[in-house]
């Protein structure tokens, strides 16, 4: 993994934390760690509203509710910094 894709992850770690007011400290989210759902950090459908539009806000990408893709690409933070990698219009 390159150090760009490390400095996307802890920035995108740093952002759920803060967006979701979340009592985990970024740096103990693992990149492959699922982010809804049970054994990962147990977030739901509102929580991704709200991490949809940081990331919107964040890096100018647009993430529609009716994606196809939307679970694979909230999957993880691997996956989030490769969909915001691609996809970044900023």
């Amino acid at each position: 993994m390159s150090m760009l894709n490390n400095s996307l992850i802890s920035d995108i770690a740093n952002l759920i934390v803060d967006t979701l007011n979340l009592d985990v400290p970024p740096e103990e989210i693992k990149a492959n760690e699922p982010l809804f759902g049970a054994g990962g950090l147990g977030l739901d459908s509102i929580d991704s509203l709200e991490l949809a539009l940081a990331l919107s806000n964040r890096y100018g990408i647009e993430l529609k509710s009716d994606d196809a893709e939307r679970f694979n690409i909230f999957e993880n933070l691997n996956s989030l910094a490769e969909y915001i990698k691609n996809h970044t219009v900023k």
